[in-house]
């Protein structure tokens, strides 16, 4: 009968360290999970701003390459032009 009281204080012990134990491990869990969606967040936020940046990237670089062949079909133009009004000899 002894054994059995001495028991039952043991046993409510291990069940409160048990159940201590699960709260602390579902506290960590959450944190985790928390820490989870802020990186995910910032990695999306990371993500769309580079895509904006690389949009105006190739935006910028086409728009110079039009320009850059814009001036190269004036120009020839412009030596045709010279050519033809000079006489030939």
């Amino acid at each position: 009968m002894i054994d059995q009281e001495e028991q039952s204080p043991k046993e409510a012990r291990r069940k409160e360290k048990r159940v201590a134990e699960e709260i602390r491990r579902s506290a960590r869990e959450q944190v985790i999970e928390e820490d989870q969606k802020a990186r995910k967040t910032r990695r999306a936020e990371k993500r769309a701003t580079e895509e904006i940046r690389q949009s105006a990237r190739d935006q910028a670089r086409k728009k110079s390459t039009l320009a850059r062949e814009q001036a190269i079909a004036e120009a020839q133009e412009a030596r045709k032009l010279k050519a033809k009004k000079q006489p030939l000899e």
